[in-house]
């Protein structure tokens, strides 16, 4: 009667705005109202064919029944006959109306899965386009993993749910209340017995949903843990072994481990512990209704066939009403999910982009003038980095932004791109205020190689080719020898064909980095910035690269954030940062006569 779904989800907490989530997760379906309205149809045609199978069992076994008892009442054989109110024609309808059952259930199914995945594709497609619009400070603020779990985890969950859990809890509504009315019609005694077991099993139910609900958030929480820790270990195995804490590292991985199997032991053993308990009951409560409906035939209260119709009704919708509790705790974890989904489309965005008439670009070519005036920026608004910065880069200079490790010159160069907004002052580019540029237009301009390579899933050649698609294979070959980059690319198994996996494993970090660099000279961009470009090569590659770099700079403003000072000493301005502000300036000759901060960084470097 009252049975536990096979697979209960594991529910990840409750939501805290149930009913605005569940309006706003409603005008998503917007899109799809006729398919919605399908849904609704089938579902009702099939839940009305549902119910009315065990009714017309009941016709079914009377006819049956008063047929029998006539071929041993008048000694004739007993036959099957489709003649009208005969038994035979009795199962022929009864077999439609199974099959029309079975038939609707798969339209239904069919369709909601159309629903439920054209949701996922609707909100995928709304979070890739929120992604892209939001600020550089939005992603500092938040783990990958997290964002990776709203993306992924979430929505599948979401759409797990509407297939399975949504369906399933309108089925259980419209079921149980059709079936509860021709089980009082048959009969309001046994329905009030049945009713008072029903009501024990759904506070048996309730009661260790409740405390699976708790005990499933915990253990998700654990195991987020462990696999935080089992990530950091693996990537961090050379230290632990080199620090000799192998041990103590596996007595922290047992312990946590331990922690997860104690708690997995308990939700597991709540969620497979309702089952039996819920049979039992359900066992008593069909002996109870056995008696009585054995009680009642026997007085002349009740037939054969509306007896065996009734144990039917009893066992179609003892099931959903539990159901229904879990599909709730379901639900409820699906709407946790939603609403982290939500919080995500509703985070802040960077600033838009000026309209179409209102926006400025540069008219001709780039001279590659950049000019910081009075700029000031601080990551919180109450705790400014930058005050009053300015300076000017003229066309064609080579500038060097140097200073100790948070002295903010990345950040320098990430204004300058717009990745993050200034909070007052102007950044102009020949003269035009890149605030009232499109960030398209403004970054069309500049190539960057950064400290951190990227290269995606694909061919050497696709990574080279990345800010230009389509470059022919001569060009980015030259933009690999210009690199210093061809040499080991030829050694690869296929050459510029050698497929690379996300992480590219199968290069060294001098490689990745060579690759990033000849992707710059493929793109041939007006002005370029390097952020500590050449950290992850040999002093000798460095030296090569550097002859590369040269040529590329000719002509083209450059900013260069460096560490090794060596790398900076032919630059036509060099900005000393400390904490967000640039303390000296000058060429190397002028700051070394200064004898200040600079000079004294210098000496460090080689005395």
């Amino acid at each position: 009667m009252l049975a536990q779904r096979d697979a209960v989800e594991e529910p990840s907490g409750a939501p805290k705005h149930a009913w605005a989530t569940t309006k706003r997760l409603a005008r998503q379906f917007s899109n799809q109202r006729l398919r919605l309205a399908a849904v609704l149809v089938s579902t009702v045609l099939y839940t009305g064919f549902h119910v009315a199978g065990p009714a017309y069992s009941a016709i079914v076994i009377n006819t049956l029944w008063a047929d029998i008892q006539r071929s041993w009442t008048t000694g004739e054989s007993f036959k099957l006959t489709f003649a009208n109110g005969s038994a035979g024609l009795a199962i022929a309808v009864y077999a439609a109306i199974l099959l029309l059952e079975w038939l609707f259930y798969y339209i239904q199914i069919l369709l909601v899965a159309s629903v439920a995945e054209k949701l996922n594709l609707t909100l995928r497609e709304q979070i890739a386009a929120k992604l892209g619009r939001l600020p550089l400070g939005w992603f500092d603020d938040h783990r990958p993993g997290e964002t990776l779990s709203r993306v992924t985890n979430d929505l599948d969950r979401i759409s797990e749910t509407m297939q399975n859990g949504l369906v399933r809890l309108l089925q259980a509504v419209l079921n149980t209340v059709v079936a509860l009315v021709i089980m009082a019609y048959y009969s309001w005694v046994l329905t009030l017995v049945f009713l008072l077991f029903v009501a024990l099993n759904l506070l048996i139910t309730k009661s260790v949903a409740e405390k699976n609900l708790a005990a499933a958030s915990r253990r998700q929480r654990l195991v987020g843990e462990l696999t935080g820790m089992a990530e950091e270990y693996y990537q961090g195995r050379q230290v632990i072994k080199a620090s000799n804490r192998e041990a103590a590292s596996r007595r922290d991985f047992g312990r946590l481990t331990e922690q997860v199997r104690e708690v997995s032991q308990y939700t597991d053993f709540l969620t497979n512990c309702v089952n039996p308990l819920v049979r039992m009951v359900n066992r008593f409560a069909q002996v109870a209704i056995a008696l009585l409906a054995a009680w009642m035939m026997a007085g002349g209260r009740m037939s054969i066939g509306v007896a065996q119709a009734y144990f039917q009704y009893v066992v179609q919708i003892g099931e959903p009403i539990t159901e229904a509790t879990f599909v709730v705790n379901s639900l409820q974890s699906s709407l946790a999910s939603a609403e982290r989904t939500f919080e995500l489309l509703d985070a802040p965005e960077e600033r838009p982009d000026p309209a179409p008439g209102d926006a400025l670009a540069i008219d001709g070519p780039v001279h590659g003038r950049v000019e910081f005036a009075d700029v000031s920026f601080g990551y919180d608004p109450s705790a400014p980095l930058m005050r009053g910065v300015s300076f000017v880069a003229e066309p064609g200079t080579k500038v060097a932004i140097v200073g100790q490790t948070g002295a903010g010159k990345t950040t320098l160069v990430n204004l300058l791109l717009r990745f993050y907004e200034i909070d007052g002052g102007a950044i102009t580019l020949d003269g035009v205020d890149t605030a009232r540029m499109t960030r398209a237009e403004l970054r069309s301009h500049f190539g960057m190689v950064l400290q951190d390579t990227w290269l995606f899933g694909g061919t050497v050649a696709e990574n080279i080719a990345y800010g230009r698609p389509d470059a022919s294979r001569d060009e980015i070959v030259a933009a690999a020898k210009a690199a210093h980059a061809d040499f080991f690319i030829r050694t690869l198994p296929h050459g510029y064909d050698t497929m690379l996996d996300n992480e590219a494993a199968n290069l060294s970090a001098g490689q990745c980095q060579l690759l990033t660099i000849a992707r710059v000279f493929l793109a041939d961009p007006a002005m370029l910035v390097f952020d500590e470009a050449t950290s992850s090569v040999d002093t000798r590659t460095e030296a090569a690269i550097s002859h590369g770099m040269d040529a590329l700079m000719k002509g083209r403003t450059s900013f260069v954030i460096a560490h090794r000072l060596s790398t900076v000493l032919d630059a036509d301005l060099i900005l000393y940062m400390e904490h967000g502000d640039i303390l000296e300036h000058g060429t190397h000759a002028d700051l070394m006569a200064r004898n200040g901060r600079y000079a004294a960084m210098y000496n460090a470097q080689f005395a």
